[in-house]
């Protein structure tokens, strides 16, 4: 006989999921209504509404994919790129390799920008890849969840606009949590994930879409290589006065991410972002007095997502195991090249608080002595 579900309880501090408002998990049981009721197209506006607020963009196209955020990774580029297209991805990290992947799989041409995990990539660099050829969009991680870095993107977005090319962004780890400015720095294409500072459940993908880049969709010859994620009809589903049935929405994590947006709102974005970048200093401040190193060079640092060195001598699978066990404390390893070298602390929506960054440096010093 299986037992009734009942998992221990966890703080989340690693790279996501974050902790949950208990507001979004009374959401989650919310009666269940019917993905075309009008109670729910209601819903839908109002999250496509605290959406755009909070990507700080007037694009219609403006709404959550219904799955994770890997999915709105996918959904820009399928619905962008055609076989032959050439596509120009910018990677330091775990995540620039993931975009560099769909592109291939989309038959696209690749051009990769590399920089050393850790670093940012430099406008130079990006200039010096535009001159050698003519992309149809250049897309880049705004925060790389691998490695902790937060990438500068105006200068960027005006080479790739100056060069006729779309810029395409992931900002899965940054929304909700810093400052994503989508028409102010000319974002043509945005996605995000709802379950880092946004602090819902892990199921949807925020995107949005300027005109621009949705009359590249308009003029495609070929079609979205996937039916789930195609653009043309999730837009029919999701704008205008009539909507049309393309798949069955996920009611009750719309129900979750409704209430987690507004809870978003209700404290104000530049409150939010302060208390991020305010408990981001006490970790830092806290970490550095007992020896740690942070992997960022401090102009570059993420204050949702902290990576750290880990000291010589240090058993980190042993740590975190013991974190997790002892003090129901989750943090993350490293990825990629920093797997066994760092740890990712996260600090995203409702695991950003003095409490979740006392617990962790308490448990630090009774488990290192």
């Amino acid at each position: 006989m299986v037992k009734e579900l009942n998992p221990r309880a966890r703080f989340l501090m690693g790279p996501g999921p974050s902790d949950v408002n208990p507001m979004v998990l009374k959401a989650l049981s919310t009666p269940m209504i019917g993905h075309l009721d009008p109670q729910f197209i209601e819903i839908m506006d109002e999250v496509m509404e605290m959406t755009r607020q909070l990507f700080q963009t007037n694009n219609q196209l403006t709404s959550v994919i219904s799955a994770t955020g890997s999915a709105g990774m996918e959904t820009c580029f399928v619905n962008l790129l055609e076989p032959g297209d050439t596509a120009m991805v910018c990677v330091n990290g775990v995540f620039g390799n993931r975009m560099c992947d769909i592109v291939e799989r989309c038959g696209a041409k690749l051009i990769r920008v590399d920089a050393p995990w850790g670093e940012p990539i430099a406008p130079g660099q990006v200039k010096d890849a535009l001159e050698k050829s003519k992309p149809k969009l250049v897309a880049i991680v705004h925060a790389e969840t691998s490695t902790g870095v937060l990438q500068p993107l105006t200068e960027i977005s005006k080479m790739v606009h100056d060069a006729g090319a779309l810029f395409v962004v992931d900002t899965v780890t940054s929304l909700g949590g810093t400052q994503v400015k989508v028409d102010e720095w000319g974002i043509d294409a945005v996605y995000s994930g709802t379950q880092k500072c946004i602090s819902a459940p892990p199921g949807l993908s925020p995107v949005s879409f300027n005109t621009k880049s949705l009359e590249i969709m308009d003029q495609r010859k070929t079609k979205v290589q996937s039916w789930y994620l195609d653009l043309s009809m999730i837009r029919k589903y999701w704008t205008g006065a009539k909507r049309a049935y393309h798949h069955t929405g996920p009611i009750s994590m719309v129900y979750a991410v409704h209430e987690a947006l507004r809870i978003v709102h209700q404290e104000g974005l530049e409150a939010r972002f302060e208390r991020h970048l305010r408990n981001h200093k006490k970790l830092l401040d806290g970490l550095e007095a007992m020896g740690f190193e942070f992997l960022v060079a401090p102009e570059y640092r993420l204050p949702m997502l902290n990576a750290i060195k880990i000291p010589n001598g240090v058993d980190e699978q042993t740590v975190r195991a013991r974190l997790l066990n002892e003090y129901n404390i989750e943090i993350g390893a490293g990825l990629g090249d920093f797997a066994g070298k760092v740890w990712r602390i996260g600090l995203m929506g409702e695991s950003s608080t003095p409490n979740h960054v006392n617990l962790l440096l308490g448990a630090l010093k009774d488990i290192l002595g």
